[in-house]
């Protein structure tokens, strides 16, 4: 069983890397201001799927619940490559919120590795939403309020 596991982590690893570096590219693409909403879009999905039963399944259909891994981060991903820019930030905050949570707390070490880089990405948004000069003004205008 020990070997079954090591390769579904295995493939699974291969898998999570091959998106993490396709939405990596994705979001360095984006504008400044839309890297910093981003920031705000994932964080909220991260709160929200830490709100579920079962964090890493946030975004699978009940009926998808019993594979050995969800659906979110397949379902964001291919979100990601949409025209659309709203749907494709949407799709990236849903898979950096659910591969968060799947990698989150993994004894497997090829996971861990992507944990650090999402980790690292997860950072550089919270840094971008705090330059946006657009969120300059908005504890002045709440203190004002």
């Amino acid at each position: 069983m020990r070997i079954v596991t090591r390769l579904i982590v295995m493939t699974r690893g291969h898998q999570l890397g091959r998106q993490l570096h396709d939405i990596e590219r994705s979001i360095r693409a984006l504008p400044k201001r839309s890297r910093a909403r981003l920031g705000t879009m994932a964080l909220r999905e991260i709160g929200q799927a830490s709100r579920a039963e079962f964090p890493h399944l946030y975004g699978t259909p009940p009926e998808e619940r019993y594979l050995p891994w969800g659906q979110g981060t397949d379902i964001g991903f291919a979100r990601a490559r949409s025209d659309n820019a709203e749907v494709a930030m949407r799709g990236i905050a849903l898979w950096l919120a659910v591969a968060y949570h799947e990698t989150k707390d993994t004894p497997h070490q090829n996971l861990k590795v992507h944990h650090r880089g999402l980790m690292r990405l997860l950072r550089e948004l919270k840094e971008d939403h705090r330059t946006d000069p657009s969120q300059k003004w908005a504890p002045q205008a709440t203190a004002a309020a």
